[in-house]
């Protein structure tokens, strides 16, 4: 097995040295490698291999497919590396495939099902759309902006619940460690989901308090996922477009603000002002946009079609300048994400 690992990093190797034609027409025909993904993922067949190498032939038995489809899908993937072809028909688990089982830290599972989910794709096909009309895309394909949508798709919504517990419990013990949150007595986890970020700097900083604040089935689902420590979390349900609550001393906002076009989150964090004590801090847990950072201008691809948009440090600030507060600093984080943190300005 750990030689055929190595002769398919030979051959991602061997792709680096592509022409600039063969590698254009390989981004070209990335979609078919998502598709690929989405079929295994759906199928569960990473759990499948967790005890040992099985066949094409018993990996189709027990997801009822067709034995030959599952073999020739598998093997395009084996050749990406994601799992390993060791036989003629048969497949393994490589460090890939690890993170597409469901019962295992860092799963992506959730997080992959998100991103190839119908929807993304129906959506993606009306990028010429967006970029014709600068509209967002998603109103176009749907009828009704996001956040509506989700809430009348319940089990998209937990997927994209699920996918975001992901990327949080990707990030936050890196954004637990990079900030001093004990300086706080109280904080708030404004849209904070089901609590994997709050949870991550609870834990490492024991003597901090935490509220979570997210729409109510939102807060239904934290409730039921049971990670947060109930000794030491107040949940609160509503709207922050509507109010967000008093009774913290600092406010998170973990990617939350890039779902929003400037006026719309100008109007979020003008609440949270209201809301928060003159001595308060905003912290918001972002990608920062630099020249030479690639992962949040992918990030602003999805954002473009969904209304939303990534921020470069002088955006952040024009932004947070215009819902009364001062931008202090920006901390980086072992992650690719940031926290910028703000006060609000003396009047």
């Amino acid at each position: 097995m750990l030689g055929q690992i190595g002769s398919n990093l030979r051959e991602l190797i061997g792709r680096l040295r592509m022409t600039p034609s063969s590698r254009v027409l390989q981004i070209a025909m990335g979609y078919r490698l998502s598709r690929a993904l989405q079929v295994v993922a759906k199928l569960g067949v990473a759990d499948l291999l967790k005890d040992g190498p099985k066949s094409a032939e018993d990996l189709a038995t027990a997801t009822q497919t067709n034995p030959d489809a599952l073999f020739r899908v598998m093997r395009v993937l084996a050749a990406m590396g994601i799992f390993a072809q060791i036989g003629p028909r048969k497949f393994a688990l490589t460090p890939l495939s690890e993170k597409l089982r469901k019962d295992v830290p860092g799963s992506v599972r959730a997080a992959v099902l998100y991103l190839v989910d119908d929807m993304q794709w129906e959506l993606h096909k009306e990028l010429r759309y967006t970029v014709q009309t600068g509209e967002p895309a998603f109103e176009h394909v749907f009828g009704k902006e996001p956040f509506r949508y989700f809430a009348e798709h319940p089990e998209l919504a937990e997927l994209a619940n699920q996918a975001m517990g992901v990327f949080s419990s990707a990030n936050g013990p890196a954004v637990a460690a990079a900030y001093d949150f004990s300086k706080f007595q109280v904080l708030m986890d404004v849209g904070g989901g089901t609590g994997t970020l709050l949870a991550a700097i609870l834990k490492a900083h024991p003597g901090l308090r935490g509220i979570l604040f997210d729409l109510p089935h939102v807060v239904e689902h934290a409730r039921a996922a049971g990670i947060l420590p109930p000794d030491r979390v107040q949940f609160e349900a509503g709207d922050m477009f509507e109010s967000i609550p008093g009774g913290a001393d600092a406010y998170v906002f973990s990617s939350v603000i890039h779902d929003w076009p400037d006026d719309m989150a100008c109007s979020i964090l003008d609440r949270c002002r209201r809301a928060m004590p003159s001595t308060g801090k905003l912290l918001l847990v972002e990608m920062v946009l630099t020249p030479a950072n690639p992962g949040p201008k992918f990030s602003d691809l999805q954002m473009l079609l969904m209304g939303g948009r990534e921020r470069s440090e002088e955006e952040f600030r024009r932004l947070l300048a215009s819902a009364g507060f001062r931008l202090d600093r920006i901390v980086p984080t072992k992650s690719r994400y940031s926290i910028i943190e703000g006060a609000p300005l003396r009047s």
